[in-house]
């Protein structure tokens, strides 16, 4: 089964699933039907632009996986000197 890239119309979510050829999944964040397939990056053809776009894409997403592992950490650690203290 090929990974597609959808974008829901109704909330905005943009997500990857597994899916078979001519199955649409529902939104998983709202449970939408038919959300629309995006063109996947990986599938173009790579130039210096789309190599850029990606990097950018993934560095975004980074970003923000690290600042909630962060924000996550930083709370444990709160918790954990409320409940020893």
């Amino acid at each position: 089964m090929p990974l597609y890239e959808f974008h829901c119309g109704k909330c905005g979510q943009r997500f990857e699933q597994l899916v078979k050829l001519h199955e649409t999944p529902s939104c998983p964040a709202c449970g939408a039907a038919g959300p629309e397939r995006l063109f996947s990056s990986s599938a173009a053809v790579s130039t210096t632009r789309t190599r850029g776009r990606a990097i950018a894409e993934w560095r975004s997403k980074s970003r923000a996986v690290k600042q909630e592992k962060d924000h996550a950490h930083q709370e444990y650690l709160r918790n954990e000197m409320k409940d020893h203290s």
